[in-house]
C-alpha cells in the first residue's frame, strides 16, 4: 500500500518558527526539527533563522555529510505544496509599506497646520524685520 504523502504550504511551514515548534523546507520536503534542535551542532538559531522560506540553499551551503543527509529523513512530515505561490515574506513586506504609506498620509492630512503655521510666523517675522530696516 503505498504510503500519502502529506502537503504543506509554505505559509503553514512559516507558521511553525519557534524552539518548541520548528519546520523546515528543504528540496522541497517539509522537515519536523524540533526535537533536533538542541542537538543540532551549529546550535538551534542557524535553524530557526532558515524558517518561513526554503532553506536548501543554507544547507548545502553548510556541507552537511551524507550522515546529516540520512539523519535528516527521519524528520520529515511531507512535501511543499508548489501549486501555492503565496510567499509569506513578500506578503508581510507588502502589507508593512502599506501600513507605512497609510500613517505618512494620516499624519499629513492631520497635521498640515504645523507646517502652514511655520509659514505664517516665517511670513510676519520676515516683514516686520523688513519693516524695522
Amino acid at each position: 500500500m503505498p504510503t500519502l504523502t502529506k502537503l504543506y504550504t509554505m505559509q503553514e511551514a512559516s507558521e511553525h518558527n519557534t524552539k518548541d515548534d520548528c519546520w523546515v523546507v528543504i528540496d522541497g520536503k517539509v522537515y519536523d526539527v524540533s526535537s533536533y534542535l538542541d542537538e543540532h551542532p551549529g546550535g538551534d538559531d542557524v535553524v530557526l533563522v532558515a524558517t518561513g522560506r526554503d532553506a536548501t540553499d543554507d544547507f548545502e551551503d553548510a556541507g552537511h555529510s551524507e550522515e546529516a543527509k540520512d539523519l535528516m529523513q527521519t524528520f520529515c512530515i511531507g512535501e511543499l505544496d508548489t501549486s501555492s505561490s503565496a510567499i509569506p515574506e513578500l506578503e508581510i513586506s507588502s502589507k508593512k509599506q502599506t501600513d507605512y504609506a497609510q500613517k505618512l498620509m494620516d499624519f499629513t492630512t492631520q497635521y498640515w497646520v504645523v507646517p502652514v503655521a511655520v509659514v505664517g510666523v516665517s511670513v510676519v517675522v520676515g516683514f516686520l524685520y523688513l519693516r524695522k530696516k
